[in-house]
């Protein structure tokens, strides 16, 4: 499995509107992303560090998908609409890797 994990750095002056990302981004995904395999959606919001600190992130999600080649067929089709949507309710990009389940 490949999990696409987005995150969202935690900066002076950023913002995220969950109710948005909550509501309208997230179902957008998965309707989109449903066609190419997208298995789970697994959510967490920032709380802070161990020693107190803010948290790096605000935001983190990861999609799961069966496969590399199914990530790539659903970014080329549909990530364009999926990334123009993130100034709808954050005003920082976000980071994203790919990683495989060992």
């Amino acid at each position: 499995m490949i999990a696409v994990t987005v995150m969202y750095p935690k900066t002076e002056g950023s913002t995220f509107d969950f109710e948005y990302y909550l509501d309208k981004h997230i179902p957008l995904a998965k309707a989109r992303f449903g066609e190419f395999g997208l298995m789970d959606v697994r959510l967490v919001r920032g709380s802070g560090l161990m020693d107190g600190a803010p948290p790096m992130y605000t935001l983190i999600g990861e999609l799961v998908f069966p496969s590399l080649q199914n990530v790539q067929d659903a970014v080329a089709k549909h990530g364009a609409e999926i990334m123009a949507d993130i100034p709808n309710y954050s005003n920082v990009q976000p980071v994203i890797q790919i990683s495989e389940s060992l």
